[in-house]
């Protein structure tokens, strides 16, 4: 019979020893959970997946909370004792800037790993706060490479190709294996947002818990459809992340029901609430994670990693056919 462990029981006696609520008390419900949050995820370490998870956080819809979504998952596994990569393939450079990573013009970036073909090893930086927190940045210097890359051969794998021979040189050089990859890809579907699919082996949907939060859903799942029959057969969606939810008004929880309903498999249960922390944290080159980690933002974002990386490399390993359902469900 084996033993409960002795911290699991104690968060336990500490959860169960918080004050009930009711409907009637919104604010005491987010106050508890918030301690139980505190309380179940502080000084937590997360399971590493058996093998490297590469996911690409994406909606072609702007404002949804890609970088955000990206940035902080990201900080939230490596906090956790995991070690992840971030690969900013967005020109404005945003996922950069939140992790504090030098991404002025003339910075070895992204653009030269997929323009000039440099290997990835020679522009990938470490983050300041999370020191099993990496990032290849990206650059002004991004914005001209849709047109360069029309051209080179290659032009939708570049990407892929880079990365794998970026895992095969830490391999060779003694580095721990990397846990997770998480691609932020721009909102406008070009040659860069197709390389960002082609690098991926899953695909995790930020969406906005507001009115137009499934406008364009059912286009980016015809995409992911066309990515997998041409150039990636093992990409799927594997995880939708709820963002920007105010449980105070009821178009946030219509919009949640509703993605929940269509998408109940992949929909994690941590949604993300509206956050002046969250929103002020890049200014500061840091993501809310440790920028302040006690906050609702920074605490909603470490219970999602902790659920995503729970679902462990099995994480909505539905192919083609999960796709196809989640596209009629979408319409």
């Amino acid at each position: 019979m084996n033993e409960i462990d002795p911290d699991e029981r104690r968060r336990a006696a500490l959860v169960e020893s918080l004050p009930a609520v009711s409907d009637e008390t919104p604010l005491m419900a987010e106050l508890r959970l918030d301690a139980r949050r505190r309380i179940e995820l502080r000084g937590r370490r997360f399971p590493a997946p058996p093998e490297t998870r590469v996911i690409t956080v994406a909606n072609q819809k702007g404002g949804v909370g890609k970088t955000t979504t990206t940035v902080n998952m990201a900080a939230a596994l490596a906090q956790s004792g995991l070690h992840v990569l971030v690969l900013d393939n967005d020109p404005q450079g945003n996922a950069s800037t939140a992790l504090g990573i030098d991404h002025r013009a003339g910075t070895p970036s992204i653009y030269e790993v997929l323009v000039e073909s440099k290997p990835m090893a020679e522009a990938v930086q470490v983050s300041p706060h999370i020191p099993t927190l990496w990032c290849l940045p990206a650059t002004i210097d991004l914005s001209g490479a849709e047109i360069e890359l029309v051209s080179m051969v290659a032009r939708e794998t570049r990407l892929r190709t880079a990365l794998d021979g970026y895992l095969e040189w830490r391999a060779e050089n003694g580095l721990p294996r990397l846990d997770y990859v998480f691609v932020d890809c721009p909102p406008s579907l070009g040659l860069l947002t197709v390389n960002a699919f082609v690098v991926g082996r899953e695909v995790m949907i930020p969406i906005q818990c507001e009115y137009y939060a499934l406008e364009g859903l059912s286009q980016l799942l015809k995409t992911i459809e066309l990515i997998q029959a041409h150039l990636n057969q093992g990409l799927h969606v594997s995880t939708i992340l709820l963002t920007m939810y105010d449980a105070r008004t009821n178009l946030a929880q219509q919009v949640a029901e509703e993605v929940r309903t269509h998408f109940p498999e992949r929909t994690l249960r941590t949604s993300v609430p509206r956050s002046v922390r969250i929103s002020e944290a890049p200014s500061y080159g840091q993501t809310v994670i440790t920028y302040d980690p006690g906050s609702s933002g920074a605490l909603a974002y470490l219970e999602a990693a902790r659920e995503l990386a729970e679902r462990g490399a099995g994480a909505g390993r539905e192919t083609t056919h999960a796709t196809q359902d989640g596209q009629e469900a979408a319409r």
